[in-house]
């Protein structure tokens, strides 16, 4: 399979798997869900219903069975359906959030803006109430050199120690750049030893499976370096997105090695028939 960055492989996974069935859930009637947490979305499946309506959006998320949500920066995602969330203050966005019954702790922002402004960009986190900022990528070269992995990690490592001073988690998904190969290793291993442990946590994309990157393997391997993590169903039949639960994957271990990664949050992230498939399975499975 050719490299394709998240977008692109959600954009070509097959549009429609809502579970036979399946009946909508009302956030009130959530139960215990893995290791605890609230079952989480990534608001980027839903852009275009977003830059239409956000809080209405917001709102069928929740009646969908999402208790907390992710969202994408207005400025680094504008052109994505996120500019409108810039007419919010802090204070409104919280209490839209608030008002569907959902929390929100963590946003994706493109590496761009914050090398243009961070200390803008971390204003605005602290004022939404965001302690996770996320860059999907550090935006390196296709085929890099390790100079090139050594560079992006120092400036990277940098951005954290000033996100971090601000009481902000600095974190790094796996997109493009993450995903290709150095000197035969895999970049994002690499960055794994480069990126301070102290400084920047990884959220880790399950449908890289198809990659052969495996999230418990990874959870495993590098114990406390892992904070959150995307969650898509994988069929290794057909070799496509699926809702979680109706897919090849052993989400038992999944989850239960989360714990040794030291997750603290996950996000569905499929289209919005399979991210709300995924709710039943996820609020009965038990870790």
């Amino acid at each position: 399979m050719p490299e394709i960055s998240r977008r692109e492989f959600i954009k070509n996974a097959a549009t429609s798997a809502a579970a036979a069935g399946f009946l909508s859930i009302g956030a009130s009637g959530l139960r215990a869900n893995p290791l605890g947490m609230p079952i989480g979305c990534q608001t980027w499946p839903v852009r275009e219903m977003i830059a239409k309506d956000f809080p209405g959006t917001i709102k069928q998320l929740a009646a969908a069975g999402f208790q907390t949500i992710e969202l994408c920066s207005p400025v680094g995602y504008a052109d994505s359906g996120f500019a409108g969330l810039a007419k919010y203050t802090g204070a409104e966005l919280r209490k839209i959030l608030g008002d569907a019954g959902v929390t929100c702790v963590s946003s994706h922002f493109g590496i761009k803006e914050l090398r243009e402004n961070q200390e803008s960009r971390i204003a605005w986190a602290k004022d939404v109430g965001l302690q996770q900022i996320i860059v999907p990528s550090l935006d390196g070269p296709a085929k890099p050199t390790l100079d090139d992995e050594k560079r992006a990690a120092d400036e990277y490592n940098k951005m954290a120690e000033l996100s971090a001073k601000a009481g902000i988690q600095q974190g790094l998904h796996n997109e493009d750049f993450e995903i290709s190969m150095v000197n035969g290793r895999r970049t994002y291993d690499v960055l794994l030893e480069l990126l301070d442990p102290k400084l920047v946590k990884f959220q880790f994309q399950v449908s890289t499976i198809s990659r052969g990157y495996d999230a418990a393997e990874y959870f495993t391997k590098y114990p406390g370096r892992f904070f959150s993590m995307h969650v898509q169903g994988w069929s290794a039949q057909t070799k496509k997105i699926m809702p979680v639960g109706q897919d090849s994957l052993d989400w038992k271990k999944i989850f239960t090695a989360a714990k040794t990664a030291g997750i603290k949050n996950y996000f569905v992230e499929m289209n919005l028939d399979m991210m709300k498939a995924s709710v039943p399975y996820l609020r009965s499975l038990q870790v």
